[in-house]
């Protein structure tokens, strides 16, 4: 499967003008034979735009079907950040739509980021879902959800081969982009790919560094600071094969982990 990821600044306070950039990215993916494209958090609107602007711009699912058309249209798969509205709520979201169009997966953000996020969204995610695509077994996570060991862990022992990150990563957080995300890729043993903004938005600095790893860890495509598409195939050969060399997750001794989730966090 050919992955293409596109960083950039999108569309701020704007989700008409999103949809119309949407559809540009993804015209330029599939002309270079991508078959999925991620793009950054909270994409449609943009991210640090406040709690009115998000409640303002927040969409329910059925808001999704200009993005789903897009897609349809261009026969490409598209996962994208958006302000997802749930009742009378907000969550900061991800939507995983197939070629054909069809909404395959909607994940909400299960690890809230500051003021930032908290002012914005009270809605959080329960679960970490998976959906097939091209044979492919994906999930998502946003941001800093990444940050923490046990997401994308487990997403990894459901089963997931991809998974896609919308991102909005800013100084002085170059180290996740740079070590923890080929680190999560290696030790899950699961392709990733991390879309991040560039530029600044609403004087807020984005370091850009989006980024697609393999299983073993191996950075396959790298972003600057400035807006720009990368790609990178995903090969099951590959894949299986590391996963036979080094059986990292079948190796594990989980009864030992258990003071993991069990003893009081410290340091607090």
């Amino acid at each position: 499967m050919k992955i293409s990821l596109y960083q950039g600044p999108g569309a701020f306070n704007d989700p008409a003008a999103g949809f119309a950039h949407l559809r540009a990215q993804a015209a330029r993916a599939k002309a270079q034979g991508a078959e999925i494209l991620l793009l950054p958090e909270m994409y449609l609107s943009g991210y640090n735009i406040g709690p009115e602007a998000a409640r303002r711009h927040a969409m329910t699912m059925a808001d999704l079907a200009p993005a789903q058309e897009i897609a349809h249209g261009l026969r490409i798969a598209l996962a994208f950040g958006y302000p997802e509205r749930v009742g009378d709520e907000l969550a900061n979201s991800a939507v995983l739509i197939g070629p054909d169009g069809a909404l395959l997966l909607n994940y909400r953000k299960t690890h809230l980021f500051g003021d930032l996020d908290r002012t914005m969204f009270k809605t959080v995610g329960e679960a970490f879902p998976l959906a097939t695509l091209g044979g492919a077994k994906i999930g998502l996570l946003i941001c800093y959800d990444i940050e923490f060991p046990e997401p994308a862990r487990c997403l990894a022992l459901a089963g997931a081969d991809i998974i896609l990150i919308p991102t909005a990563q800013m100084p002085p957080y170059e180290q996740v982009a740079r070590h923890v995300i080929p680190a999560r890729a290696y030790e899950n043993q699961t392709y990733i790919a991390y879309a991040n903004h560039s530029g600044t938005e609403n004087g807020l600095a984005y370091i850009g560094l989006s980024s697609i790893c393999g299983p073993d860890g191996a950075v396959l495509a790298l972003a600057g600071a400035d807006e720009e598409m990368i790609f990178a195939e995903t090969d099951p050969a590959h894949h299986a094969a590391v996963r036979q060399a080094d059986p990292l997750l079948a190796d594990r001794r989980p009864a030992l982990y258990r003071p993991l989730v069990e003893s009081p966090v410290r340091g607090k």
